[in-house]
């Protein structure tokens, strides 16, 4: 299960292996670490725990390119866990999620008749788009989205449902980032939008366990298209749901980080969120 971290602390996370990116070699202390977050060590130390649940030096060292090529020399999870046809055991399996795909029509028509309800709220890893139609939850994605930055989130949720009328509704989306990040999920049901091979991509990455990576081209492997690697990091990057379908576990073959809608920092965060609690 990954770790629960407090939403008012991601800024402070976000700033300290945002910083830690760039000084990683030079093996800083944590009472640098502190200094460049703005707080005393022992006040660092402090809060990072409350807020994260392990030491800022466990955690920020799960944040390193280091960590992620030695996981992935050790772990061929993906082709392993595909192969056998196993679940992961992940936050979808704990949210008892149904899943529906778009009609070839609905697709068409792109969300003509559809109302969705949308709103903007904190998460343990900082602020996100939650978009709920009649048919389930529809889009979840952190900020700024780094996909179309210069759109504010109505724009882009336009750009993706142009038919459906959107409504912003922050009341009708205030219950999702309780039942999507605490420890103790809900039910729910998603309304997935993307064509037949993205759907495919999106469910293997379903099946990558927490705490573990893959590469995009094992991903073209599996699908019998091992020379798709470039359009499978292309469907990945299209994930409308970041965090319940993760795309974050996916490096580039020679362990580089890759890309995110939701930044580089975010996505080290959520893999070193991750691997910290699998190793508890």
């Amino acid at each position: 299960m990954m770790l629960t971290l407090a939403p008012e602390h991601y800024p402070l996370l976000e700033k300290s292996v945002a910083w830690l990116q760039d000084h990683y070699h030079e093996q800083p202390e944590l009472a640098e670490i502190a200094e460049a977050a703005g707080f005393s060590p022992m006040h660092f130390q402090r809060i990072f725990k409350a807020g994260v649940g392990v030491s800022p030096k466990r955690f920020l060292q799960a944040t390193t390119l280091k960590h992620a090529r030695k996981l992935l020399k050790e772990n061929s999870v993906l082709d392993t866990s595909l192969a056998l046809g196993l679940s992961s055991p992940g936050r979808l399996h704990d949210l008892c999620v149904e899943g529906e795909a778009v009609a070839p029509g609905e697709m068409r028509s792109r969300g003509k008749g559809l109302e969705i309800f949308w709103g903007v709220h904190s998460t343990p890893f900082g602020p996100a788009l939650f978009a709920l139609s009649q048919r389930g939850l529809c889009e979840l994605d952190f900020l700024p989205d780094q996909r179309c930055p210069e759109l504010t989130p109505e724009e882009a949720l336009r750009q993706k449902w142009p038919g459906a009328r959107l409504i912003e509704s922050p009341e009708r989306t205030a219950f999702l980032p309780e039942q999507i990040f605490s420890t103790r999920p809900g039910p729910l049901t998603l309304y997935l939008q993307g064509t037949n091979f993205q759907l495919q991509v999106w469910q293997a990455l379903l099946r990558i366990p927490e705490g573990q990576m893959t590469t995009y081209g094992a991903i073209a492997r599996w699908l019998g298209k091992e020379q798709a690697s470039r359009a499978v990091g292309s469907a990945v990057g299209q994930n409308p749901l970041s965090y319940l379908i993760p795309c974050h576990r996916v490096l580039r073959g020679d362990g580089g980080i890759g890309g995110y809608a939701g930044g580089l920092t975010r996505k080290r965060i959520l893999l070193a969120s991750e691997t910290c609690a699998c190793l508890d």
